[in-house]
């Protein structure tokens, strides 16, 4: 390789890492606008989505490619599914809560993947969902009103849905995520059309509306879908960990929520073992990939929020 290609894939990987970054911080602030927009959790998130998906359609134009295949539907609904239970979630229970406990996704990655893609799951494996349902088990702890209860619940299941997603885009041929996200964008308008007449946000949270839409949820996944594809698995792993971090700080730093004692605790058994769990993976899928007839590709998977 020459010195001038090396420093080109340098300055190529060092982009994908800012635009990583950015993604990751607009994915953030997705608890903190729902908090505030004064509207039914379902509008709230059939106008993002909408919304979302007219940006990505506008800038990915004639590039899209649809297949309507079993996985490609299958990943829209999970998306609809995943992005509407979540925002409800948030709106009942705390901004930490909700995307903790849906960042356990992974965790049911690994289980379902014996059935939908017979993966092997090694002790490892099942020594770290034992953990994270252990730190899940630690959000139930602290004095839930019936509506956090609910919401924790929720979060759960947006996690559980997350998962299928994934799974969903690994059955796809292509590992293109754009059009099964716009799909399920546009099933999730659909599917919260009941909901759009009751009441309004106000000219505030129309405008903040606007901005997740645009930019939390489509420019966000735009920015990683692009990036992805230069920086290794690893790095990725990494720096979506700022999005869980950040997210409910924001919320506390404008509104004041603050989790309970046990929820921060379990909040940190999650992400400790689920980071730890991902960083383990890609490190040995790597020392695989350098083995001679082997050629495996790890990937994270897109954000949703």
């Amino acid at each position: 390789m020459s010195t001038e290609t090396a420093q080109a894939a340098i300055k190529e990987r060092n982009k994908a890492i800012l635009y990583l970054v950015l993604s990751a911080l607009l994915l953030s602030l997705n608890g903190l606008f729902i908090k505030i927009i004064e509207w039914n959790p379902q509008a709230i998130a059939g106008t993002r989505s909408a919304v979302a998906a007219a940006t990505m359609m506008l800038v990915m134009r004639r590039r899209l490619r649809f297949n309507f295949s079993a996985p490609q539907l299958g990943g829209a609904l999970a998306y609809a599914l995943t992005v509407i239970s979540f925002v409800i979630a948030v709106k009942m229970t705390t901004a930490a809560n909700a995307i903790l406990l849906q960042y356990t996704a992974p965790v049911y990655t690994a289980i379902l993947g014996i059935w939908f893609l017979k993966e092997k799951v090694t002790r490892l494996d099942w020594g770290i969902i034992a953990l994270v349902m252990g730190g899940m088990a630690l959000f139930f702890l602290d004095e839930l009103s019936p509506g956090a209860f609910w919401g924790n619940i929720l979060s759960v299941f947006s996690g559980i849905v997350f998962s299928i997603f994934i799974l969903c885009m690994r059955r796809q041929k292509d590992g293109s995520p754009v059009e099964t996200v716009i799909l399920g964008n546009i099933l999730t308008a659909l599917l919260c059309l009941p909901y759009y007449g009751q009441g309004s946000p106000g000219a505030a949270g129309w405008a903040a509306l606007a901005f997740l839409g645009i930019f939390q949820l489509g420019l966000s996944f735009l920015l990683y879908s692009a990036a992805i594809k230069h920086v290794t698995a690893l790095d990725a792993v990494l720096i979506q960990i700022i999005e869980p971090l950040l997210n409910p700080i924001w919320v506390l730093l404008v509104i004041g929520e603050t989790p309970g004692p046990w929820a921060i605790l379990g909040g940190v058994v999650v992400l400790a073992a689920v980071t730890g769990r991902s960083i383990y993976k890609n490190k040995m899928e790597g020392r695989r990939k350098e083995l001679p007839g082997k050629n495996h590709q790890a990937a994270a998977p897109p954000p949703l929020r």
